[in-house]
């Protein structure tokens, strides 16, 4: 079996954090958001091989993020797109790359900024008794929420209906960007390009094929995030931390309160500060100041601010509240 990480997005929503690193770099933690999907990965010997689907402007960032990584399996396979208006849409690109690889064999493709409590394996083992394309689906509880998404109708276990973010969901149940597809599924999809179907998201090709074959949804609860918005990765460290706050040890802390779900990484100065649901990059100063589920990249300065909902990007300064 094969495996496809997608990680070509472009993460504009969360621009400037974003805007020079690939949104799957950023830290849950100890560890990334992808190189936790890797990790499982690198851990089931049914998957031999690891594609990870970028675009040609985060490539050279991927290149040195595998170089130095200890996974063995991902190897890097290149979209020709350098901007968000160039995208072939995910499921053109997963054709390409099933082309340009070769790839003949059943195929997990999971989205690179994807943070599931479920285990890869877990999934894997489902699809193969069901033998036939499979999903995963979470209910994100919220009929708005779930108007984002693919929604989701199940008998039983197979799908008997799917539709890409719907304007009136009639339930809560979505597809989570997991797939699982048998080699002979995989064949239709020149087939569903040639037609003139929808390039752009994975589930209008699951609403094509579950007319056309059973199609099977592993169904979680737990947790699940879409890191795609500041919120949403805020809340992933949040889940993740689960209260508690990493704070490393090349850190300078001087009369600083250190809230709830925080991760200030090395060489952050921090005086006269309080932090609470935070993230704070390396190489950042902050003074005098009150900080709240905001982000702060690295190499900025920040002094005399009370932050709630911030996204501040790399090496800026803001003193008094003028840049």
């Amino acid at each position: 079996m094969k495996a496809v990480v997608l990680a070509g997005g472009y993460a504009t929503r969360m621009w400037p954090i974003t805007k020079h690193r690939p949104k799957m770099f950023l830290p849950i933690g100890d560890s990334t958001v992808i190189d936790r999907i890797f990790a499982e990965l690198e851990a089931d010997d049914r998957i031999d091989e690891v594609f990870v689907s970028t675009n040609e402007r985060f490539a050279a960032d991927f290149e040195a993020h595998l170089a130095d990584s200890e996974f063995a399996k991902p190897t890097l396979s290149v979209e020709d797109t350098a901007a968000e208006d160039d995208k072939f849409g995910v499921v053109g690109a997963l054709a390409q790359l099933i082309d340009r690889e070769n790839v003949d064999d059943d195929l997990l493709v999971i989205a690179g900024d994807n943070l599931i409590s479920f285990d890869v394996a877990d999934f894997l083992d489902y699809f193969e008794a069901q033998d036939a394309p499979t999903l995963a689906a979470y209910d994100v509880g919220s009929r708005e929420k779930a108007k984002s998404y693919g929604l989701v109708e199940l008998e039983g276990e197979r799908v008997v209906d799917f539709q890409e973010k719907p304007d009136e969901p009639n339930s809560t149940l979505v597809s989570i960007a997991c797939y699982a597809f048998p080699r002979d599924s995989l064949s239709l999809l020149p087939t569903y390009l040639e037609e003139g179907n929808n390039p752009d998201e994975p589930g209008w090709f699951v609403q094509w094929l579950q007319n056309r074959e059973s199609t099977y949804a592993y169904t979680f609860e737990g947790a699940w995030y879409d890191i795609g918005t500041p919120e949403s990765y805020l809340d992933a460290v949040a889940w993740h931390l689960d209260g508690e706050s990493i704070v490393a040890d090349s850190a300078t802390l001087e009369d600083a309160t250190i809230g709830d779900n925080v991760h200030v990484m090395g060489d952050v100065t921090l005086e006269s500060t309080a932090l609470d649901h935070a993230v704070i990059f390396p190489d950042a100063t902050v003074r005098n100041a009150d900080v709240r589920r905001s982000i702060i990249d690295e190499g900025t300065t920040l002094e005399d601010l009370d932050l709630a909902g911030a996204l501040i990007g790399a090496h800026t300064t803001i003193t008094n509240g003028s840049p």
